[in-house]
């Protein structure tokens, strides 16, 4: 472990629902106990995989302060402080830093389209509570690009951002990000480019399927962080299909369905969101069938 709590696996943790869909604090705590038996380095709740944008202010804060009560010593709880803007993110970096969170990630304004001045005074204000920050490139979402040179730019101008989760699924960023903001740790931001993106050196995954898989997940990672490509590379294809499931807009319902699977407790989603259609639920089952059959052949 090192001091850096943005190293390792970081899971993106998915939030468990009861029928009457309220929070199950209780299923939730236990599951950031288990995560940490594994040797994962911590969690994160409130991520998008989190459902951060249902949740009540209640349930936010509800759901760091479990997260840091359920974990071991050592183990890091790295809360998602996303929001429509500035004043609203920084509230919840305050209320992270409070509950005794190692850092926090963030994405640029969620609801506004914002040019390179703006996000960079994001990122600004939020910095201002003190704690580090892990920038979270997700362009599909916010339609904001963190571009290799506004992440240049963040890294002269915002020093508590120390890495990037990149989820914009163009592996060349790794090496671009490393030539142009060289002191910004690269983080995997999407299950089905790790080993890609892991070949140009990053220091941690914020991962999802680990949720559901982290024995499996963190043999992956392992392989691939100790360079390991050749060995990695037939495990790696065998989780591919359900990884790839991270990049699509269902991630939250593919990943429950797979805890589901596993004999975990991944349950029901909130609306916006509904149960995966039928076929998709099929070709799911399917692909998780093929993998249980193939990773440990």
């Amino acid at each position: 472990m090192t001091d850096k709590p943005w190293h390792g696996i970081l899971t993106a943790t998915a939030t468990p629902y009861k029928s009457d869909l309220s929070i199950d604090f209780d299923k939730y705590g236990e599951h950031v106990a288990w995560l940490a038996s594994f040797g994962h380095a911590g969690v994160i709740p409130n991520g998008s995989l989190g459902e951060y944008q249902v949740l009540t202010s209640d349930e936010r804060a509800q759901m760091v302060k479990t997260a840091i009560a359920a974990a071991p010593k050592g183990f890091r709880v790295v809360p998602g402080v996303a929001a429509y803007g500035a004043r609203e993110s920084r509230f919840w970096a305050e209320q992270a830093a409070e509950a005794g969170a190692a850092a926090v990630m963030l994405l640029p304004p969620t609801a506004y389209r914002a040019n390179d001045d703006e996000v960079v005074a994001h990122y600004k204000e939020v910095a201002k509570v003190g704690i580090p920050i892990i920038a979270y490139n997700n362009p599909f979402d916010t339609k904001v690009d963190l571009t290799p040179q506004l992440v240049a730019r963040i890294a002269d101008e915002v020093p508590l951002v120390s890495a990037i989760k990149e989820f914009s699924g163009d592996v060349r960023r790794v090496w671009q990000i490393h030539q142009l903001a060289p002191r910004i740790e690269v983080l995997v931001g999407a299950d089905d480019v790790l080993l890609e993106l892991g070949t140009g050196g990053v220091t941690g995954w914020i991962a999802g399927f680990t949720n559901a898989l982290p024995r499996e997940t963190k043999l992956v990672y392992d392989l691939v962080l100790a360079g390991e490509f050749v060995k990695a590379r037939p495990l790696y294809a065998a989780l591919h299909d359900l990884f790839n499931w991270d990049s699509r807009k269902e991630f939250i319902q593919a990943i429950k369905a797979t805890m589901d699977f596993e004999g975990r407790y991944g349950g029901p989603t909130r609306l916006p969101r509904l149960p995966l259609p039928p076929s998709d639920m099929s070709l799911l089952r399917s692909q998780y069938k093929k993998f249980k059959e193939s990773f440990n052949a």
